[in-house]
């Protein structure tokens, strides 16, 4: 990453900020001069309005936090009283004459549990991590000589290893809140997820990958439901405090590390560029800073965007939900779009020039304000196309779930056919988005096209958190034995939060994307490259391979969720068959073991796919030079976005299918019911085969394509220097 050192605050007015970048000398950046009043009013602006977003956001993160652990750790929540968002304000619990005390004395411990394996995998993948870095610190050394800039980027630890123990907190708080009404319990989740939005854009601006195997899912279910034909989320079922812990470390932790490398990646490609635009030649401080005041912005426009969920309006029927957090997404884009306007009127002069590959490039400011705009609802596009593809309120999904009335094969082919169709309007979105940015300001324009696009990410990351809190929460609901109303309430929130994580995963990969493609410009930029000539055989042959790399990548995750799971099935099988009275409900099942089977099971087989990651990179550079690993780059580029958005939706339409039937809602869905129904049990397969495609396969080819490229632009000039040592020896 590259790293921006200031001397002082008082210096940032009258000089350029020196620039360590692997991209540029540092000697290219000094220069100085002297402010004017109006733009030292705007500097004055700048300099408080981003720390202060910063600040206030961590301080709202605190008091949340504390207050999720006092209430998930201190008991019942009150009875009786008004409820704003619910029908009535009783507990369910009290109707029935069932004990409260002992309910949520069930739901604490199995939020420890939860917990507990959520906190031991991440700190087992974390040493795993620390070791790789120190690894491949040393590998730059040996190549490069020198590092400039170098960053361990350790925010995404924090991003996600907290955003994971928020969750865990909350989860357990949701389930106690659905006994008031759905409103209550949709709040405590969407809050909840929220933080970690909130987290994640805090850490972007006071500083600057982890998916946990879904073998306990697919272990739990296969055996649990299919074979035991016992309800998901049993308590006799020893896989399933593994599969809650799963859904946090890979849905919230993941998830949030991802999207903080995007975010992070987007804004020091725009600075970078900046700093040798007209920005940095003429010391203009707000102007240079622009890409951080469009996240300040977001943050602000967040944290306005949320109340509207939570205290604006109310959540009185299930069937408000969905669209209470489509809301949030059209609220937050149409205020974002107003906040960007103010900014890039106030902190950008009329016109400018930008870096443009060695030339500098006239632009309006008008201009800049249009890629940052484009992206930001290429982003909306991609999240209602996600939604209408993956949500059970519209035709695509219940005609996955009606094709379960002739088995499991036609669930599966309908399922694949939805994820390919589904691919089409996003992937326009993204090239409309590449093709105003670029043209209006190169590269620069691309990037801020990218913070556009996750400018919103508080609220996007809101909604996609608030998914597995909720799918948390049914389980919990289950294991505590409490009423089946309760459940209901949570399997409709757990519902709402499938569509949302797909969205979440949309966002994500059309980020990706987009920063991608930055980081691919500048690769080109600092080896050299003039052109990247597809007529070439070093480049053709680059750019196949590299359309290849994201179905091998993963073809090696799945197979690893596979080998996991089969392990977990082994497992979860053995203890029912030895341990007495355990399907009677007499005798609890051993989940720490099983947890353990998918903490060592995940770091180990996650080994493979990070290593045909890193080495390809390093392989191709070394042996056939740069023009073959741009091809390289943007082929796996090009093809991974589209594999990543296909399966990330087929395995959320598949999911919301089974929910679909399971939940009757509509006489059609009773016609393909009850649960243990023959089209049940189709439509759980499809679930299970769709687990590692949207939770593994999907989301972890972000990172396929991002880290090729950030690698790619680190050794760059070993390289330009060094590389395509079969050429030269043939």
């Amino acid at each position: 990453m590259h790293a921006i050192q200031f001397t002082g605050r008082h210096e940032l007015l009258n000089a350029v900020p020196t620039i360590s970048s692997p991209i540029f000398p540092a000697s290219m950046y000094t220069v100085s001069g002297e402010e004017d009043g109006i733009g030292g009013a705007s500097e004055l602006g700048t300099e408080i309005l981003v720390p202060v977003c910063a600040v206030l956001h961590r301080l709202l993160i605190n008091t949340v936090v504390l207050g999720l652990a006092r209430e998930a750790h201190g008991g019942a929540p009150r009875a009786g009283g008004a409820n704003k968002n619910a029908y009535n304000d009783y507990l369910i619990e009290e109707e029935e004459g069932l004990n409260d005390h002992s309910v949520v004395a069930k739901c604490a411990d199995i939020q420890c549990a939860i917990s507990e394996g959520a906190t031991s995998f991440l700190f087992t993948e974390y040493q795993y991590v620390g070791m790789f870095m120190v690894a491949f610190a040393i590998l730059i050394f040996l190549f490069l000589g020198s590092v400039e800039g170098f960053s361990t980027k350790s925010q995404p630890f924090v991003s996600g290893f907290l955003g994971m123990k928020i969750a865990t907190y909350a989860n357990a708080r949701t389930t106690l809140e659905a006994r008031k009404g759905v409103g209550k319990a949709f709040i405590t989740a969407f809050r909840s997820g929220a933080v970690m939005g909130f987290l994640l854009a805090a850490n972007g601006l006071l500083g600057w990958w982890c998916i946990y195997t879904k073998a306990a899912d697919v272990g739990a279910d296969l055996v649990g439901k299919v074979e035991r034909n016992i309800p998901e989320d049993d308590p006799r079922n020893p896989a399933v405090i593994a599969d809650n812990v799963g859904d946090n470390v890979g849905d919230i932790a993941g998830m949030g590390s991802d999207l903080f490398g995007s975010y992070a990646e987007s804004s020091c490609a725009a600075l970078v560029v900046a700093s040798i635009s007209s920005f940095g030649i003429n010391h203009e401080f707000t102007s240079m800073l622009y890409p951080l005041l469009i996240s300040s912005v977001g943050i602000l426009v967040c944290l306005i965007t949320t109340l509207f969920a939570t205290d604006f309006f109310e959540i009185k029927a299930v069937k408000e939900i969905e669209p209470a957090l489509k809301k949030q997404l059209i609220i937050s884009t149409i205020l974002m779009t107003v906040g960007i306007a103010i900014v890039t009127w106030i902190g950008l002069p009329s016109s400018f020039t930008i870096y443009n590959f060695g030339t500098q490039k006239v632009v309006k400011n008008w201009q800049l304000f249009l890629c940052v705009a484009v992206g930001l609802w290429a982003g909306l596009i991609i999240g209602f196309i996600t939604e209408y593809y993956t949500s059970n309120a519209y035709s695509p999904v219940q005609d996955v779930a009606d094709s379960c009335r002739t088995g499991a094969a036609t669930n599966v082919i309908f399922g694949l056919a939805l994820g390919y169709k589904s691919v089409i309007i996003p992937i326009f979105a993204i090239a409309v988005s590449i093709f105003v940015s670029f043209s209006f300001a190169a590269m620069y324009g691309i990037a801020v096209a990218a913070l556009g696009m996750l400018s919103t990410i508080a609220t996007g990351l809101a909604i996609d958190a608030y998914g597995p809190i909720s799918d948390n929460a049914g389980g919990i609901a289950e294991m505590a034995g409490m009423s089946h109303r309760i459940r209901e309430r949570t399997d409709a929130l757990d519902a709402a939060g499938n569509t949302t994580a797909a969205i979440g995963k949309g966002f994500a990969i059309g980020s990706a994307a987009l920063v991608s493609l930055a980081l691919f410009g500048a690769f080109v930029s600092r080896a050299s490259i003039s052109t990247v000539d597809v007529l070439t055989p070093k480049v053709f042959i680059g750019l196949i391979v590299g359309a290849m790399l994201p179905y091998w990548f993963s073809a090696m995750t799945m197979k690893s969720v596979g080998s996991a799971a089969l392990k977990m099935v082994e497992e979860v099988r053995r203890q029912f068959n030895t341990i007495p009275g355990l399907m009677e409900g007499h005798a609890k099942p051993d989940y720490a073991t099983c947890v353990k089977i998918s903490t060592d099971a995940s770091i180990k087989e996650m080994i493979p796919p990070g290593a045909l990651v890193m080495l390809t990179p390093l392989i191709v550079g070394t042996f056939f030079g740069v023009e073959t690993l741009s091809g390289v780059l943007a082929g796996s580029l090009v093809s991974g976005v589209q594999i990543a958005i296909s399966a990330s939706n087929t395995g959320g339409a598949w999911d919301n299918a089974k929910k679909y039937i399971e939940a009757g809602a509509s006489e059609h869905a009773r016609t393909l019911g009850p649960k243990g129904s023959e089209p049940h049990k189709a439509a759980v397969i499809g679930d299970t085969i769709g687990d590692p495609l949207k939770d593994t396969s999907g989301p972890s080819l972000n990172i396929l394509i991002k880290l090729m490229a950030v690698e790619s632009l680190v050794f760059a000039p070993f390289f330009a220097t060094h590389g395509g040592l079969l050429f030269k020896i043939f």
